[in-house]
């Protein structure tokens, strides 16, 4: 195998891992609205309107989920940036020419 196929390989299961990453939360905040649509639906016929206290915890755990997905992976692609730039430099300390 050459370092193309391999950097190849390596670029398709990280777009992989980032493509299920996300539409792991979109799945997320699509079963968020829907659960909390039917609790606000039942909280409506109570006397007591309890559903945003439910909304309101699962809302903080979605918003760090989608933070960690799209801003933290984000700094990964920094990351490999700067790996890039390292490997750049070695090859052209190691190949005079």
């Amino acid at each position: 195998m050459n370092a193309s196929t391999v950097q190849d390989k390596h670029l398709e299961q990280l777009a992989r891992k980032r493509a299920s990453a996300k539409m792991g939360w979109y799945i997320h905040a699509t079963v968020f609205i829907i659960v909390n649509l039917l609790l606000a639906g039942l909280s409506a016929m109570s006397e007591r309107h309890w559903a945003m206290f439910p909304a309101f915890g699962w809302g903080i755990g979605l918003a760090v989920h989608g933070f960690v997905v799209f801003f933290v992976t984000g700094g990964a692609c920094l990351h490999e940036r700067l790996v890039q730039q390292e490997r750049s430099r070695l090859q052209l300390q190691r190949d005079p020419w």
